[in-house]
């Protein structure tokens, strides 16, 4: 099985080519790793590529940082380059794209904001809360 479900925000706009059911979207989505090593924030840089109904959606509501959760396939391939050496190419194709903030969210802070609970610290993106393993203790369910 080939699935990939993917949640970060777009690097630039989405860059567009051809038209109608030839029209084809491209984006590379900034995904944070959820654990690390060393704790120091790591990021990686998905290809995004999106054909169709959905390139058309991307084009008419996606731009630079807004937080998305891609649903998809990777797919991989190779071109020979102007110099003639072969460049592997390694891309999701997304079938489905999906808002992963609220507008209202996503205009303060770049979509993060900060509220103090107690002593402890609660992050709020958007319509979703990251609890701290401190407050989880504090809650009565």
């Amino acid at each position: 099985m080939n699935k990939v479900i993917l949640m970060g925000r777009l690097t630039r706009d989405p860059d567009m080519r051809g038209e109608g059911t030839g029209l084809v979207a491209r984006y590379t989505l900034a995904v944070d790793r959820r654990f690390s090593r060393n704790e120091e924030n790591n990021t990686d840089f998905i290809n995004i590529v999106v054909f169709a109904k959905g390139a058309e959606f991307a084009e008419k509501y996606l731009k630079k940082g807004t937080k998305v959760v891609v649903t998809g396939r990777i797919q991989t391939g190779s071109y020979t380059n102007k110099d003639g050496q072969k460049v592997y190419t390694t891309d999701v194709v997304a079938e489905d794209q999906e808002f992963a903030e609220s507008k209202n969210a996503a205009g303060s802070n770049g979509g993060q904001t900060e509220v103090s609970s107690s002593n402890n610290s609660v992050q709020d993106d958007g319509d979703f809360m990251n609890i701290s393993d401190g407050v989880k203790d504090d809650m009565p369910f």
